[in-house]
């Protein structure tokens, strides 16, 4: 028997109906949600008061810009070929009696008047006495232009920031960041135990390579730019906890004058002890401070790193850069004094070699 005209038509009207709602099922599922960039409200818990960490109600968080349009890149400061002392504003970024000119790009090397790197280019010190020294070095400055800008623009000059090599502007932010007062390291690549899964780039330290091979990405990494204090690790839970790799590649840092700061985040790290050995000036962060990337669990490594600077005289923490963390170490910062600490750079607190 026949549909009428009026099932018919009530039919068609049902199959339109759920075939547009597939439509849209799909559509989703292949472009995302429409409505995924609407506005949305966050709210983020933290700890009292009185507690190390200055609350949202009793202190003015840094704000980070909004994005939009990629930040204006800094201008070219250091030369080509540099012949004459080269400062970012006040602060000293290049010295020809600090460089050795190779085919790869400008290497760091102690002065013949007895000179170093990590001296000529190291940042203030301002410690009123008794005050615990607390050192906080931010990673991976340079990858990103809209982040490295944000993080110049919100952090004290006493934060140390620490550059990756690879981009082709790097030294221009470096300018950047010696302008405004910052101590500066240089981030070598080095070969992390979860590789190829995790791979810190081309010119990765390797403890299957031999010297040569290890040193040759050294230099590299270390012609990249100039004006900074030392080196730090980019990754390298393996390379870091290999003795045999890995003290070659320090006496190259202590020869040149520079210091090595060990980010703290390979457990099995040997660089403390091959450090005291080679005679190469060294610090290790206490805490990976926003390991767990959100505020309430940043507030409170930093609250801990306090309390291990006050019992130990001096502590250095260590962090990647992202908004969260800019805007949390920014709003710490700014009370730290007044809780009885002395923030510093990285070259403040490293060990001093032995004399032998």
């Amino acid at each position: 028997m026949g549909q009428t005209p009026g099932r018919r038509a009530l039919a068609l009207a049902w199959i339109s109906f759920f075939s547009a709602l597939a439509l849209v099922a799909i559509g989703t599922a292949l472009l995302g949600d429409p409505h995924a960039a609407d506005p949305f409200v966050r709210l983020a818990i933290v700890r009292a008061p009185g507690h190390g960490v200055p609350s949202r109600s009793t202190a003015t968080i840094p704000q980070v810009p909004p994005l939009g349009n990629e930040p204006t890149i800094p201008p070219a400061i250091v030369p080509p070929k540099i012949t004459a002392p080269v400062y970012a504003g006040r602060n000293l970024i290049a010295d020809p009696a600090l460089v050795e000119e190779t085919a790869s790009g400008p290497l760091p090397r102690v002065a013949s008047d007895g000179r170093a790197p990590m001296i000529a280019y190291a940042g203030p010190i301002d410690v009123p006495s008794g005050h615990p020294r607390i050192a906080i070095v931010i990673s991976g400055l340079g990858i990103s232009a809209r982040q490295t800008a944000d993080a110049l623009e919100a952090l004290p000059a006493e934060i140390t920031l620490a550059f990756a090599p690879y981009a082709s502007d790097v030294q221009r932010w470096v300018g950047e960041a010696r302008k405004g007062g910052h101590e500066v390291l240089v981030q070598v690549p080095m070969e992390a135990i979860e590789m190829p899964g995790s791979d810190p780039g081309p010119h990765t330290l390797r403890v299957d390579q031999d010297q040569e091979y290890n040193t040759q990405r050294l230099e590299w990494a270390l012609s990249r730019f100039t004006g900074y204090t030392g080196v730090t690790n980019m990754q390298g839970s393996r390379f870091l906890s290999d003795d045999e790799s890995l003290a070659p590649m320090l006496i190259y840092v202590a020869k040149h004058g520079l210091l090595f700061f060990d980010d703290g985040e390979s457990r099995h790290s040997m660089s403390a002890e091959v450090a005291g050995r080679v005679g190469v000036p060294f610090a290790q962060s206490a805490a990976m401070i926003d390991s767990i990337p959100s505020a309430v669990e940043i507030d409170n490594k930093l609250a801990q790193l306090e309390s291990t600077a006050r019992a130990n005289g001096s502590a250095a923490g260590s962090a990647y850069v992202s908004p969260v963390t800019v805007q949390r170490v920014a709003l710490w910062a700014g009370g730290l004094k007044a809780r009885g600490f002395a923030l510093v750079p990285a070259s403040a607190i490293v060990s001093k070699p032995e004399t032998r």
